[in-house]
């Protein structure tokens, strides 16, 4: 007699036999989404870790120096759609080394300045320091792009420590002044509002902006260093122990002063 289509030859059930299979694809799964969650939480860590190490940089500068030419920074995330998204109009492969090898962009960075030096000196103080390390560099400030755009471009990557592994992430970084950065948003919010078909009216006006911007970026530090040398001329014959100007310092005034008599002081 032929077996019932839902039993095995021997008369076992046929839901004994698909059994491993259902099993082995919720394992599957469940490593996939382990996978998942460890890939985007390294972009998080790394854009973390960047974002320690500028905020440092901020602190000392308003602490120690006349100003920080760091005015502010802000940090963004791709989501895993949106990293799907680019991996398929891309032509990437749609599997986690692939991504992380061909999509660098997924943490991203964005340090605005005060002055055009101000942008190379964050370059140059970040790229300096030993676990990381630049991939990429653009300079679109020294070559601003055909529509007038101009900003300062790494791609950094920096070790990521995990419980089992140690994950190079890698970031974009954008450094750029403040006219820059308010030309840029300008110019993202007019090309989102024509869907990418701006007329050319507005391209070439776009332009004119930009080269603007940069006379008034250009201008504004002649007058940063004008007064930063009167500042130090000021200060020729400045009172060796005024505390005027500096920040809170955590210690007691009389100490401070202590330390102060003994570096000027004769033994």
């Amino acid at each position: 007699m032929t077996a019932p289509s839902d039993q095995l030859d021997d008369g076992a059930p046929l839901v004994s036999a698909v059994v491993p299979s259902t099993v082995s694809t919720t394992v599957a799964m469940r490593e996939l989404k382990l996978e998942l969650t460890r890939f985007m939480m390294s972009y998080k860590f790394a854009t973390d870790e960047m974002l320690t190490k500028i905020n440092i940089l901020k602190e000392e500068f308003s602490a120690i120096h006349d100003y920080s030419p760091i005015e502010h920074v802000s940090s963004r995330l791709k989501s895993p759609e949106g990293i799907l998204k680019k991996a398929v109009r891309k032509g990437f492969p749609l599997e986690l080394t692939g991504i992380r090898d061909n999509i660098q962009d997924i943490a991203g960075i964005r340090i605005t300045c005060s002055f055009i030096s101000d942008t190379y000196r964050i370059r140059d103080l970040l790229a300096g320091q030993r676990d990381v390390s630049v991939l990429q560099e653009k300079d679109y400030i020294h070559a601003p792009k055909a529509n007038g755009y101009q900003s300062l471009h790494l791609i950094v990557a920096i070790p990521v420590f995990m419980t089992d592994r140690v994950q190079p992430v890698t970031v974009e970084i954008q450094i750029r002044t403040i006219a820059m950065d308010f030309w840029a948003s300008l110019e993202h919010k007019i090309y989102y509002k024509y869907n990418g078909a701006v007329p050319d009216t507005l391209v070439e006006d776009l332009r004119q902006a930009a080269d603007a911007a940069n006379r008034l970026d250009v201008k504004m530090e002649l007058l940063h260093d004008q007064v930063v040398e009167l500042e130090s001329v000021d200060a020729g014959g400045a009172d060796l122990f005024s505390f005027d100007g500096l920040p809170p310092f955590p210690l007691p005034r009389g100490l401070l002063e202590s330390f102060m008599r003994g570096r000027v002081e004769p033994e």
